[in-house]
């Protein structure tokens, strides 16, 4: 493994850029403008793992391009045999935040566990999780969004899709569309 300081901040941005900005770009449609942005990453420990293709990073960690800005006490980075990423932020709570492309409105998550997985391109919020699109909110134990498809789901009181039996409510607030008004025919 190469610990040539500027190679090592090269791989580590260029691995949590892929997989978290452009990840949360299709979850919260990000600002196309972000993508040129300078990546900052801020951590007290990176661990690289070459031939495992995993990176962490650990202790206080906060992440930002442009709009976009990730929290979390933990991220961790795998990339699969196929090319494609897994990423996993751990915090009480692990956030982001990103400005939508095109509207002024923001979208925000949080949850002590938030997944993305590259090649699903979904992304899952476990324990505490909630998904908010301006003034639209969903709040559950377990939220998911493919950004793909845009199917959400929401699970009350289980912190996993496959286990639902534990009791607990999901919360979903959506405010009210303004009406389109027609215009009079001429």
């Amino acid at each position: 493994m190469c610990l040539n300081p500027k190679i090592l901040q090269s791989r580590c941005l260029a691995i949590v850029a892929a997989v978290w900005l452009s990840g949360f770009s299709y979850v919260t449609n990000a600002e196309k403008a972000d993508r040129e942005k300078p990546i900052n990453l801020e951590a007290d420990k990176v661990s690289l793992d070459d031939n495992q293709k995993v990176s962490v990073f650990e202790g206080n960690v906060i992440l930002t391009q442009g709009t976009t800005k990730i929290t979390a006490a933990k991220i961790t980075v795998r990339e699969e045999k196929d090319g494609s990423q897994k990423a996993t932020s751990i915090g009480k709570p692990a956030t982001f935040r990103s400005k939508r492309d095109g509207v002024d409105e923001y979208v925000d998550g949080s949850a002590e566990r938030i997944e993305y997985d590259s090649k699903t391109d979904k992304v899952e919020l476990f324990t505490n999780a909630w998904l908010k699109r301006d003034k639209d909110e969903l709040r559950g134990n377990y939220v998911s969004y493919e950004g793909s498809t845009e199917f959400y789901q929401a699970i009350g009181g289980s912190t996993s899709a496959n286990n639902s039996t534990s009791p607990g409510r999901v919360t979903v607030v959506m405010q009210p569309k303004p009406k389109v008004q027609a215009t009079a025919p001429k």
